[in-house]
């Protein structure tokens, strides 16, 4: 079976994943299957495990789609009423829409600005969470049998997003 396809299978279930178009949840597990892929590849070596610390590092700090999603509505919906307030009432069906969808998202967990996001590569706190405890696996943090295992890159990380489905 192909990685993706057992990524998809055995990891991830949440609900934007379950709304976001097939074809751009497969590029983003392509993506994630590839990072891990070329850090796999340079295990062994001090860039290699310098290289996973800061992406690790990075995955501290990256912003998940419900953040973004609640920092523009947030953001827009102020705008809306400040136009309302100052210029026009006309202005207020801005923050109408924008909490329309954020009802609409907590509902469902899905609203049209998830399709924009999800096909800009913004991925969910979970699908992040995975990446990093998958590069903590690689680096060796939780158990030396991932050092220990077949040493092609492509075993490694099936056995690496595995331990992490666990």
């Amino acid at each position: 079976m192909h990685m993706v396809e057992w990524l998809e299978k055995n990891i991830i279930a949440d609900r934007v994943r379950q709304h976001t178009a097939v074809s751009a949840q497969r590029e983003l597990d392509e993506q994630l299957v590839a990072r891990l892929h070329r850090y796999a590849n340079n295990l062994g070596t001090e860039d290699g495990e310098k290289a996973i610390t800061a992406r690790i590092d990075e995955l501290e700090h990256e912003s998940d789609i419900e953040r973004l999603l609640e920092a523009n509505a947030a953001a827009l919906a102020l705008t809306g009423t400040v136009l309302a307030g100052t210029h026009h009432r006309r202005w207020l069906w801005l923050p109408g829409v924008v909490t329309a969808f954020l009802l609409q998202h907590a509902i469902q967990g899905w609203c049209p600005p998830i399709l924009v996001m999800r096909r800009m590569g913004i991925r969910t706190r979970k699908e992040i969470d995975i990446e990093r405890c998958a590069l903590k696996v690689l680096r060796g943090d939780f158990d030396a049998s991932a050092q220990a295992h077949d040493n092609s890159a492509s075993a490694l990380v099936q056995w690496t997003l595995a331990a992490v489905a666990r």
